[in-house]
């Protein structure tokens, strides 16, 4: 997992510790000292830690004039233990919402699993972004089951092209479209 470091070729567009308004703001990243781990095992340097010790992400991108966001996670999302999605909605969505974001997209190809406990933070996290919606792309198949048999499909999109999408080609702008273009086909 050490080898496995987030996505980088948008730094041109946006790094989160430049932005002062992200909680990462003026963090300073070794490229050689591993400090984090998800068990026994080490992790790149360059994920972000938010409180769990079994989840990590990467804010890769935020647009504040359209207010969307794209976040790379890596781990095990753990909500029967560790309760991820309270800190993550504490630690970094909250932050985000009083900055007008209200469209997430979650790259997930990298969560290994998924364990729930409630759905409380999901719909507080949902009714807090009024008109915006919460997509997560790339999950892996028994992640997304995961999600599903718990209910929190309800609040996170999945499935459809948004299993599959080529995320890695596109600017962040082009993501963003093509995420909101799945969702809007759906409500219509």
């Amino acid at each position: 997992m050490h080898e496995i470091e987030p996505y980088y070729k948008w730094r041109d567009d946006y790094v989160a510790s430049e932005d002062e308004y992200s909680p990462f703001y003026a963090t300073q990243y070794s490229e050689f000292e591993y400090d984090k781990q998800i068990y026994n095992y080490l992790l790149h340097p360059q994920w972000d830690s938010f409180g769990s010790n079994t989840l990590y992400l990467k804010v890769l991108y935020v647009d504040y004039d359209r207010h969307y966001s794209i976040i790379e996670l890596i781990g095990e999302w753990n909500d029967a233990i560790n309760n991820d999605i309270m800190l993550l909605k504490r630690e970094l969505l909250e932050l985000m919402i009083d900055q007008g974001v209200n469209k997430f997209v979650l790259i997930g190809e990298n969560v290994l699993n998924f364990h729930s406990s409630d759905d409380c933070y999901y719909e507080e996290w949902f009714q807090d972004i009024d008109d915006g919606w919460i997509a997560g792309i790339n999950f892996q198949e028994h992640v997304i089951d995961e999600f599903k048999n718990s209910g929190i499909d309800y609040y996170i999109n999945f499935g459809g092209n948004l299993d599959e999408l080529n995320w890695r080609a596109l600017k962040p702008v082009q993501v963003f479209k093509k995420v909101e273009e799945q969702l809007l086909k759906r409500l219509n």
